[in-house]
């Protein structure tokens, strides 16, 4: 029973490390997805979520770029050596009655692929903090 507060002090400091590694691992994935020889979208497609996260920044809000978060779970086992991960608790996603929509007459095949685009933007910077984590975990206990 003891390895509990271990492992409790473990993801309290692995939390304090999150924003910094969720903003590192925010433009690896844009880089990554977005950007080269072979990005995800068409140009034309990552300048529309460019322009939708301006809109929603100007209305007081995070923009689309800023509205993924994540939290630190616990496998609930402190025999394995994976006992901490990452998951994505929100995706930004556009929808029909989203500021996002507006009035830019965005068809319905287009918002699947930017929500399906967005989805695997969030889960590969999931993916990432992850790596992080399991670094920090090693160093840690190691």
């Amino acid at each position: 029973m003891a390895e509990f507060p271990d492992e409790r002090q473990l993801v309290l400091r692995a939390r304090s490390q999150l924003e910094q590694w969720t903003k590192s691992a925010r433009m690896e994935a844009y880089t990554e997805l977005f950007e080269g020889d072979d990005p995800i979208l068409s140009a034309e497609e990552i300048q529309l979520l460019d322009a939708f996260d301006s809109e929603l920044e100007r209305e007081g809000g995070d923009g689309v770029w800023g509205t993924d978060q994540y939290g630190i779970h616990t496998a609930g086992t402190s025999s394995s050596d994976a006992s901490l991960g990452v998951v994505c608790v929100y995706h930004p996603q556009i929808s029909k009655d989203s500021v996002l929509r507006g009035g830019d007459g965005l068809d319905d095949e287009t918002e699947e692929r930017l929500n399906a685009a967005l989805w695997r933007y969030s889960e590969r910077v999931s993916t990432l903090i992850e790596a992080e984590l399991d670094e920090f975990v090693r160093q840690t206990q190691g």
